[in-house]
């Protein structure tokens, strides 16, 4: 069966996967999503005797049917390699009464790297395919992860160049650290002075520029987005959810077709919607459970079915989720609609004119799948210690959100299913947040020192992640106006 590909604000035309992947977004600005969910009919006990790399073989050539088996075949193993710290990718690990799924076992050591470390093998597959002899521009906002994760991912990959823009004062030491001391001839880092938000509105508008995207073409080049807003990053994270559920199986922690939670820290909605999307295809799942930090725009969304970004934005200690306008959730919007495009489009149009947008009270049915909860960063800190406490487990912010929120839902439900979480990002990636938690006092030292302390008081050794950068020299220190983004790419590119 073929599965094509068309936009959450369009008229229906479609797309194969790779044209997709290659465009990232539509031009008429809405999201691409599968004209039909596939199903996913490889039985759980099966799927329990199989690798990483072969599960992720049964659930992306589902999606994207227009590669080959062995392009794709080569896609995965180019991905899934000797760049995660364990054969496993994605191991899961029990410590209080859930089943973390730890997926900061990559390059940068957060779950982008799930996705980031496939894209640009999809994307230059696609290109090939598709007889694209422009270079492609990856053009990506950030909030921590994406961006390093991204680097790593297209650093000196022929026929492509990336630039990342990042808020300055948005993300932790660690974070800036590893995107400024990024290396490889292809690769440019710039700070904004705004917040994320700025950032990611002003690279969906440069995709939307006409003008801009003629001017690129003239010069030999054309976007492409390694954000979670590219199918190509979607369909790589229903594979860990798929692979979790299998590990249980294998594990006899469930029984083939038994139900299981599944909690998300989430602020652009990608990581949880991947989650929904497995449910479709079939993966037995109860509830989804989407924990939001103190910028609780979605939680307000599911309680109220007003999505409503006119609000103060907070930096917290979980910055990769400091968003008020969570691209993924169009997508979401679209299903909500019954598929209605021009529906999607107003409710969006709505959004970024007014700020806000309300669904309907039947749209609202369809949220029935999932729970949202926000846990206040006090919460935060002490789900840390508690569950270091109980668990000699450490975790980070994000995952400690995650955390917080389901034993809320706990609380509010008593449903006791079992339950996998996301573990985004590894403690190494915010220290300083960590340790103040764990520690219960305010640290002085610089953050490596508070690495080499976390792998004293947690036995895990400190990730090569953070290592490499401790005293890796900074190649980026360009800090632009979010308006003035459109030049600073030209400059980047040579285009004047």
């Amino acid at each position: 069966m073929q599965v094509l590909y068309k936009s959450t604000r369009g008229k229906g035309e479609t797309v194969t996967a790779s044209m997709a992947i290659l465009k990232g977004l539509s031009e008429d600005g809405g999201l691409f999503v599968p004209t039909e969910i596939p199903k996913l009919d490889v039985p759980a006990e099966k799927l329990a005797q199989m690798t990483y790399q072969e599960t992720a073989y049964e659930v992306m050539s589902r999606f994207l049917t227009d590669f080959t088996e062995e392009e794709l075949k080569n896609c995965i193993a180019s991905a899934y390699d000797e760049k995660f710290d364990t054969s496993e990718i994605a191991p899961l690990h029990e410590a209080n009464g859930a089943y973390y799924l730890e997926l900061f076992h990559g390059a940068t050591i957060a779950f982008k790297d799930m996705a980031l470390s496939i894209l640009p093998h999809l994307m230059t597959t696609a290109a090939k395919k598709n007889a694209v002899k422009n270079e492609i521009v990856i053009l990506t906002a950030t909030s921590g992860d994406t961006g390093k994760a991204a680097l790593a991912g297209f650093a000196d990959v022929p026929g492509t160049r990336i630039i990342v823009f990042y808020p300055k004062h948005g993300v932790s030491p660690i974070q800036e650290k590893q995107m400024v001391t990024q290396k490889g001839d292809n690769t440019y880092v710039v700070g904004i002075t705004g917040n994320f938000d700025d950032a990611q509105t002003a690279v969906k508008k440069m995709f939307n520029d006409r003008e801009l995207a003629a001017e690129l073409d003239g010069a030999g080049f054309q976007f492409s987005s390694a954000n979670s807003i590219n199918i190509g990053r979607l369909v790589p994270q229903i594979v860990y959810y798929v692979y979790a559920y299998s590990r249980l199986v294998g594990q006899g922690k469930v029984k083939a077709g038994d139900k299981i939670n599944v909690v998300v820290p989430t602020g652009n909605f990608g990581n949880i919607l991947a989650a929904y999307y497995a449910k479709q295809m079939g993966l037995p799942i109860n509830k989804l459970v989407c924990a939001s930090n103190e910028n609780k725009v979605l939680f307000d969304f599911f309680r109220t079915g007003t999505y409503d970004r006119k609000r103060d934005f907070i930096l917290t200690t979980s910055p990769s989720m400091d968003i008020l306008i969570s691209s993924n959730l169009e997508r979401l919007i679209y299903r909500l609609t019954g598929e209605d495009a021009q529906k999607c489009a107003e409710l969006m149009q709505s959004l970024s004119e007014g700020g806000e947008y309300t669904i309907t009270d039947e749209m609202k049915k369809g949220l029935a799948d999932f729970y949202g909860n926000y846990c206040s960063e006090e919460e935060t800190k002490e789900t840390i210690h508690n569950v270091y406490k109980n668990s000699d487990y450490v975790i980070d912010p994000h995952t400690a959100v995650a955390a917080g929120v389901y034993k809320k839902y706990l609380k509010d439900t008593d449903d006791h299913t079992v339950t996998v979480i996301a573990s985004t990002a590894s403690p190494y990636k915010f220290t300083r947040s960590v340790m103040d938690a764990v520690a219960d006092k305010e640290e002085d030292k610089d953050d490596f020192a508070l690495a080499d302390q976390l792998s004293a008081i947690s036995g895990v050794k400190v990730p090569k992640a953070v290592e490499e950068i401790r005293t890796a020299p900074v190649l980026h220190d360009i800090v632009v106006d979010a308006p003035d983004m459109p030049d600073t790419v030209k400059k980047v590119l040579g285009i004047h």
